[in-house]
């Protein structure tokens, strides 16, 4: 069976559970649900517990198997139909290697509308493409992180999570990180993840040739984190042009590594808004970029693993709990600064990452006169599990 090769290489994952469970709940007939995220998050193992319990009649197959891909990308309405006859839904992991699947699956959920669909899928950028336009109004998209500190909560509990904060911070949460049993086994994980999964992902792209060029802008981010980015400064030092470099960070973007930030402005010249700042998908991967698993007392970029670890997991929050925002920074020439900016329901939220707090818990003096209604909050330590967790 096609779940047997994970068993092969000795995963074994506790019963995390996670917020798509359970998956039936998403799954509805003639629509096709798309599962996306980075590789290794957790899709095919949401998938094969689905599988385990659904009363569905279901055919699985792999975006790796050749025959699979010249039938559904053949656009050939007698062999798509009679490939999923007789079938309640139809699964495919890692169907992004499938092309112009798009329109395979717009054939069956046309022709057999009482039948249900879902696929995974790991890179965005092909997947998102080739499903898209075909798919209009006839699919629906989960984006599954690695885990998020609300799904740890079904293994540990609050008082255990904040204990287990500093290795958060520096192994990340991919569940094949937290639940290798050694810190060198841990390192190895992500290691791996990162130069052979991830980037290979983009690599794979057929306009990105250069592969270090590609590592040394991510290395140069990982340092970056929490501070604005000049696209211009960046393609001075790897060697690339402006063009390139904005092309490599939409590829990475849409790859799951990275998420792009931009500045919040409304009514002050005095705002900066031509710049963007990054934050990986994963401190554990950035980590590994940068090849620094010290302990935090080791540290001095403390600051920079706590706000990349607050931004994302708020990130999975929202998305999870369908908070829908619009995110930024905000900055001003004059160095008054907020990390987070949320723009939800007509109202502004100021958030700024603190590890150790300082004297100055005041909003900045442009913030409050140029946004008198906005609201603004230090997270630190003792109260960012209110800002992460429901």
């Amino acid at each position: 069976m096609y779940f047997d090769k994970f068993k092969d290489l000795g995963y074994s994952y506790p019963m995390f559970h996670r917020s798509y469970e359970p998956l039936e709940s998403y799954l509805q007939a003639g629509k096709v649900l798309l599962v996306y995220g980075p590789q290794r998050a957790g899709k095919t193992t949401l998938l094969q517990n689905f599988l385990k319990q659904t009363p569905l009649k279901y055919k699985l197959d792999s975006g790796d198997n050749i025959r699979t891909q010249e039938i559904l990308r053949s656009q050939d309405f007698n062999q798509i139909l009679a490939y999923v006859e007789g079938y309640d839904l139809l699964a495919i992991d890692e169907a992004q290697n499938i092309p112009n699947i798009g329109m395979g699956l717009k054939i069956i959920v046309d022709q057999k509308p009482e039948m249900c669909v879902l696929v995974t899928g790991s890179s965005s950028f092909e997947l998102a493409g080739q499903v898209g336009e075909p798919l209009t109004g006839r699919k629906r998209t989960l984006t599954l992180f690695p885990l998020s500190q609300e799904e740890l909560l079904s293994v540990h509990n609050r008082f255990e999570l904040k204990e287990r904060l500093q290795e958060y911070l520096v192994y990340g949460s991919y569940p094949e990180a937290l639940t290798a049993s050694t810190s060198k086994e841990k390192v190895e994980v992500l290691t791996e993840i990162a130069n052979s999964y991830l980037v290979k992902d983009v690599l794979a792209f057929d306009r990105v040739k250069n592969s270090r060029t590609l590592l040394n802008l991510l290395k140069l981010l990982a340092f970056q984190v929490g501070s604005e980015v000049s696209l211009t400064e960046i393609g001075a030092q790897v060697g690339a042009d402006y063009k390139t470099v904005q092309r490599y960070l939409d590829l990475l973007e849409k790859a799951f590594v990275i998420v792009r930030l931009g500045g919040f402005s409304r009514n002050l010249r005095k705002e900066i808004v031509n710049k963007s700042k990054y934050y990986f998908l994963d401190n554990g991967i950035r980590n590994a970029l940068v090849a620094q698993f010290n302990s935090l007392d080791q540290r001095n970029d403390i600051g920079q693993l706590w706000e990349n670890f607050l931004f994302i997991e708020r990130l999975k929050y929202r998305t999870y709990h369908s908070v829908y925002a619009n995110m930024y920074f905000w900055r001003t020439y004059d160095q008054q600064e907020i990390d987070l900016v949320e723009e939800r329901e007509g109202n502004l939220f100021g958030y700024e990452m603190k590890w150790s707090m300082g004297k100055n818990v005041n909003a900045p003096k442009n913030w409050r006169e140029g946004y008198a209604g906005a609201s603004y909050e230090i997270i630190h330590p003792e109260n960012y599990q209110a800002f992460i967790l429901p």
